[in-house]
């Protein structure tokens, strides 16, 4: 239904219905003019503020970028007065702004230009996606992709380079695992990349090789280097088209802020100059890159705060992923006897890596995913912080994939934050208790168990390893099963989250993960205007509905950056 503009109780009164759909007063306007300066009202059936106050409301008023006043209508008309703007919503249920804990904005906007491989069930598959790739997936002569899971092949192998097709054979091909850490190649791109039967392992890394000792085309982890190095980065003009285009994906599911873990310096002054400018859409906060050398930069400049993009945090990778058997376990993997995964940082450079962050007042977030990883981070971090004496420093365990229950509760009890996934349990679930047995994965993807113990919940998607959607992560957390309800009940049912941990999980709990607890997550007066608008109520609807639901407007800083008719 298109809105109508009108005026009711002596406001502007905006209709987005059903559909979501609004009308803006034509700028130069008497009415526009006399408006600009003046709160505008949004009214829902529901609006779930998350503040033990006042929980429940059906209309919030926003000025100057923060919320003004939140109560019945006739409440917040008259806080707003009689000049204000009335977005009328419908039925829709606003929630406060929903933030993706973990995701990589720049990997996202790439395979967002890539060939994409997810979803394929076959080698054959995989080639005809190739044959048809877009153009917008070439890196110099390279063509480039994500999103392959030999898990999900009807011959659920690593590929090699024998796997890409003929017709490819003189253009050099580089394809991610949907994880982000394994990397196929093609012949012409290990020839590019000089990757010999002659070439050794490099730490922390491996060459999956033939049985003659050839490299087969997968480099997992840190062996991905050996080919990075040679790849053409994406061009300016590509770069920041890959950048706008994940922001404006990310807006149009539902988000309004995203923590980036692991940013590259690259991107984070390409987002400084947009922040700086005032066209930065959503709050982005970025995680350094202190895996790189980009690390000795964001170590001399230090943490900075702009308006929407903060750095306050540094992302250090331990381990490698469970799909690829790169995670670091304390035993053998059950399904590949002697192999216990990749540690990508020596215990005593990742020791110095964390003193030198928390020197310079860096939040520290470490990915790890293994047991052994898990129990490193903890080891490691609480010496660093008993030695220094620093008092709320929030570090994050970026997955806490599987742990034992000491660790559990070393984690909870020591003020960490875990910053999970849980479309990560529902892609995993298949296959994750063959990798690590059936007493390991009583201490995998535990939420509640995580929360029993104290820690702070932050959810995220580690998107583009999984998709951005916020409401396929919220189903995911409340159910623990695939889109087709798979498997009944849910996969380690105990361990679900209610619809409200999982809305909290998404807003409270990211803002208290970002140092952001006092002015976001919550909708009540005086904290940010970050609220979006969804057609069914992430708590007490069905949660097979949150599959078909709709996201119909995202606002940020009390700006509306994504509207579901918008041209």
């Amino acid at each position: 239904m298109r809105g109508r503009l009108g005026w009711m109780l002596g406001a502007l009164v905006l209709s987005v219905g059903a559909s979501g759909c609004s009308r803006r007063v034509p700028e130069g306007t008497p009415a526009e003019q006399a408006v600009k300066d003046a709160p505008t009202v949004y009214v829902a059936k529901r609006i779930r503020t998350l503040d033990a106050a006042k929980p429940e409301a059906q209309a919030l008023a926003v000025r100057d970028g923060k919320v003004l006043a939140v109560g019945t209508r006739e409440e917040v008309l008259a806080a707003a007065g009689t000049t204000a703007r009335v977005v009328e919503l419908g039925d829709a249920t606003v929630v406060p702004g929903l933030t993706d804990s973990h995701g990589h904005l720049a990997g996202l906007g790439q395979a967002l230009a890539s060939v994409r491989l997810e979803g394929t069930t076959s080698l054959e598959e995989v080639r005809q996606r190739l044959e048809k790739a877009p153009s917008t997936a070439y890196q110099g002569d390279w063509l480039v992709g994500q999103g392959w899971d030999q898990n999900d092949w009807d011959t659920p192998r690593f590929p090699t380079l024998f796997d890409m097709g003929e017709h490819l054979k003189d253009t050099p091909v580089a394809m991610w695992r949907i994880d982000g850490h394994a990397l196929w190649l093609n012949g012409a791109a290990l020839k590019r990349a000089n990757i010999t039967r002659d070439t050794k392992d490099p730490q922390g890394g491996t060459i999956v090789r033939l049985p003659e000792g050839d490299p087969s085309g997968v480099l997992i982890d840190n062996a991905m280097d050996l080919a990075l190095k040679v790849l053409p980065p994406p061009t300016r003009e590509q770069h920041e088209a890959h950048l706008r285009t994940a922001l404006e994906h990310c807006a149009r599911v539902g988000l309004t802020g995203v923590h980036d873990a692991g940013m590259d310096l690259r991107t984070f002054r390409l987002l400084q100059a947009w922040d700086k400018a005032g066209t930065l859409p959503l709050r982005v906060y970025a995680m350094a890159d202190g895996q790189t050398d980009d690390r000795l930069q964001y170590l001399k400049d230090g943490p900075f705060q702009g308006k929407l993009l903060t750095m306050r945090a540094v992302k250090l990778l331990l381990d490698g992923a469970l799909g690829s058997r790169g995670a670091a376990l304390g035993a053998a993997y059950s399904d590949e006897p002697g192999h216990r995964g990749l540690l990508l940082l020596p215990p005593e450079e990742y020791a110095a890596r964390v003193h030198a962050f928390v020197g310079r007042g860096f939040q520290v977030a470490t990915h790890a995913i293994g047991d052994r990883a898990n129990t490193l981070v903890l080891d490691t971090v609480l010496r660093e912080l008993a030695a220094t004496g620093k008092k709320d420093a929030r570090p994050r365990v970026e997955h806490a994939q599987i742990m034992t229950a000491e660790d559990i509760s070393r984690l909870g009890a020591n003020g960490f934050i875990a910053s999970v996934q849980p479309t990560h349990a529902t892609s995993d679930m298949p296959w994750a208790e063959k990798r690590v047995g059936p007493e390991r994965i009583q201490g995998a993807y535990a939420w509640q168990k995580l929360k029993a113990a104290g820690a702070v919940l932050a959810l995220g998607s580690d998107f583009p390893v999984e998709r951005p959607d916020v409401l396929a992560g919220l189903y995911a957390a409340r159910t623990r099963q695939d889109a087709s309800g798979q498997p009944p009940g849910g996969w380690q049912p105990d361990q679900r989250l209610s619809g409200q941990e999982a809305l909290e999980g998404f807003t409270v709990g990211a803002a208290y993960a970002s140092f952001a607890e006092d002015t976001r997550g919550r909708l009540k007066p005086g904290q940010d205007a970050d609220f979006v608008a969804l057609s069914v109520d992430p708590v007490d609807a069905p949660p097979a509905d949150l599959l078909t639901g709709q996201v119909r407007l995202t606002v940020v800083a009390g700006r509306e950056v994504f509207r579901a008719d918008a041209k």
